[in-house]
């Protein structure tokens, strides 16, 4: 009877190490999803959030400014992207272009060509918050004085109008997108593009990231494109290899380019 009880003591103490450990586990999950510095900056267009990944890193890092398709930041796969940024020694901010507003308008939207309507009204106040995001970012010192951009969809869209001709934007990586629809400025340059794409992509095909690579390398800037099996959402299909693969691909250009 000694014996039976002494087991049974055993299997609460080992069950209790277990359920105690998936509960730690569990806590540190999601206090590392949550671990964000958010800061409400000031634009000409209204103010806009920006969420850092938390760093405790005692040293300037540069700094990847993260746009988002027209659902938002609502893929874990930001998290997957936050981490893959911060491996390579860079800091990585969320740019909140879009208000809860537009995120719901846009899925209300019904149709791509009534979608279009809308982000033809709102592009270009958007394009000018993108740029004063980028410039606070380019004048504070504990961010090196380096920024990237890496727009997906709709956010490289916003990503490309801000980074032509501009010398506020070191480098730049372009996720399934193109210029926006209409856009009429000319291009003189471009800075560092790394474009990543998905073979499946109808909305934006392989065609235009062909072009973009073909533009940047007419006039004279440094252009790859890199190629991956998957539709135009791959790269926010959290944990998967494809998406893995892709979100240390553009880490690493950017640390290489910072």
């Amino acid at each position: 009877m000694t014996s039976v009880v002494m087991m049974m003591r055993r299997w609460a103490r080992v069950h209790s190490l277990a359920l105690f450990a998936l509960m730690f586990l569990a806590t540190t999950e999601k206090a590392s999803a949550a671990a964000r510095e958010s800061l409400t900056l000031q634009t000409p267009t209204g103010s806009v959030l920006v969420e850092c990944f938390a760093d405790k890193a005692d040293f300037a890092r540069p700094t990847v400014l993260v746009l988002s398709g027209s659902k938002g930041f609502w893929s874990p796969a930001y998290e997957e992207i936050g981490r893959a940024l911060r491996s390579e020694g860079l800091r990585a901010c969320l740019v909140h272009f879009l208000s809860p507003k537009d995120v719901s308008a846009i899925g209300r939207a019904g149709s791509s060509d009534a979608r279009e309507r809308y982000y033809a009204k709102h592009q270009s106040g958007w394009i000018a918050t993108i740029r004063s995001v980028a410039t606070y970012y380019h004048a504070q010192s504990g961010h090196a004085g380096k920024v990237g951009l890496l727009g997906i969809s709709l956010g490289a869209e916003i990503a490309l109008a801000v980074s032509a001709n501009s010398t506020d934007i070191d480098a730049l990586v372009i996720v399934d997108g193109g210029f926006p629809e209409g856009y009429a400025h000319p291009v003189h340059a471009l800075p560092p593009l790394r474009l990543i794409w998905g073979d499946g992509d109808k909305t934006f095909p392989l065609a235009v990231g062909a072009g973009l690579k073909r533009m940047a390398r007419r006039l004279g800037d440094e252009a790859d494109f890199d190629i991956y099996k998957g539709g135009p959402a791959f790269f926010l299909d959290a944990a998967t290899p494809q998406a893995c693969a892709a979100h240390l691909n553009a880490a690493r250009f950017f640390a290489s380019r910072l």
